[in-house]
């Protein structure tokens, strides 16, 4: 009888659509990694394993009570903390930074952490104990939580990993927003970033102000701009179709850099063409908006702030991936959600969904 009220009350409709994002990661992980000798790469064995530990993530977060999963995360933050000064410190070396802590079989990128239990620190550092009206009443509140939002940032950009840096930013930002900091703090805020953006010029590293170059047009095709150009070759030849799976000749013949993580979207617009792109892309739109609309209806307003974090991080993530491959961003380390090649990535991104599907569960219970 439990079993059979876990079931019917289980979000099939979300689950559908985040199972449906795996599949195509799935696919397109071994299209970009498969080898006439070995068919079945590492990376994929890798992403399919992640993978069916996240649904296991996913159901186990969706089953906990979403209170209790927010209290554990305010004080896991205190860990996450410690996790981000220890990778600066002692992490593993890769791909250019210093992201990853060794645990046996895998290496965990700490700051995915980040983006999964900052959120619950806010909501339960805000609004435990007190009315909505006392904390919208009191900006100052805020205060700590800015400073160790802009702590975190430090910590992840030194990394160095601005992209995800600017994730946990921007979703830090937007719990806030919806927890009651006022619009007009915002307002301030990017007038005051706008004024000091010189000044912080020249504490970005050389490869960072390379991409903002390209970004802006400078640098030779087969070097600087090599990874931007292959990427919308590889977009603008898949025409409405595209070229097949496994057919696309930038992905086959190994034109496209990061094919398997940061540019795989350009892999599946080449493969399955413009309906592929506009398929992911409705894919992302209706996950997002029907996550806002269960979670819309949750009494607690706390709970709504964690809910608008958790989401946040995973839409944003989205937009600059799919943006960065078309030019219309600089390029940054940003994986595309469910579908890039990344265990740590796919493991938070379930658990976030898992969490949100504990928090619909709460609208229609108060206290």
């Amino acid at each position: 009888m439990l079993l059979g009220r876990r079931l019917f009350s289980f979000d099939w409709f979300c689950f559908l659509l985040t199972i449906t994002l795996s599949i195509m990661s799935l696919f397109f992980v071994y299209s970009t990694t498969h080898q006439a000798h070995a068919p079945y790469s590492l990376f994929f064995k890798k992403q399919l394993t992640g993978t069916i530990a996240g649904i296991g993530i996913y159901y186990g977060m969706s089953q906990l009570d979403a209170r209790t999963l927010m209290r554990w995360g305010f004080f896991a933050y205190f860990c996450v903390m410690a996790l981000l000064v220890f990778t600066i410190i002692k992490g593993t070396v890769g791909m250019g930074g210093q992201r990853w802590i060794d645990l046996f079989f895998f290496r965990v990128q700490t700051a995915e952490l980040a983006k999964l239990f900052f959120p619950a620190f806010v909501a339960y550092y805000l609004y435990t104990g007190d009315t909505e009206a006392t904390i919208r009443s009191s900006a100052m509140r805020f205060v700590p939580l800015l400073v160790l939002l802009g702590i975190s940032f430090i910590l992840i950009a030194k990394q160095p990993d601005l992209g995800t840096a600017i994730v946990v930013l921007s979703s830090g930002l937007i719990t806030f927003w919806v927890a009651g900091l006022p619009t007009r703090f915002f307002v301030y805020g990017f007038c005051l970033l706008l004024g000091v953006a010189p000044l912080l010029w020249p504490l970005l590293k050389d490869y960072q102000k390379q991409r903002i170059f390209v970004f802006l047009g400078y640098g030779k095709s087969n070097k600087e701009r090599y990874q931007i150009e292959q990427s919308i070759i590889a977009i603008g030849s898949g025409g409405i179709y595209g070229k097949g799976f496994m057919q696309g000749t930038q992905n086959r013949y190994k034109f496209l850099p990061e094919s398997r993580t940061d540019c795989i979207f350009s892999v599946i617009a080449e493969e399955l063409g413009f309906i592929g792109v506009i398929a992911v892309i409705l894919l992302y739109i209706m996950l997002a908006l029907y996550l806002f609309y269960r979670t819309g209806q949750v009494a607690f307003p706390y709970m709504q702030a964690l809910a608008a974090g958790l989401i946040a991080h995973i839409m944003i993530s989205a937009f600059i991936n799919m943006a960065m491959v078309m030019g219309l961003l600089p390029m940054v380390g940003i994986p595309l959600p469910l579908i890039s090649y990344g265990v740590s990535n796919v493991w938070i991104t379930y658990a976030s969904l898992g969490w949100l599907a504990s928090i619909a569960r709460q609208r229609a219970h108060r206290g």
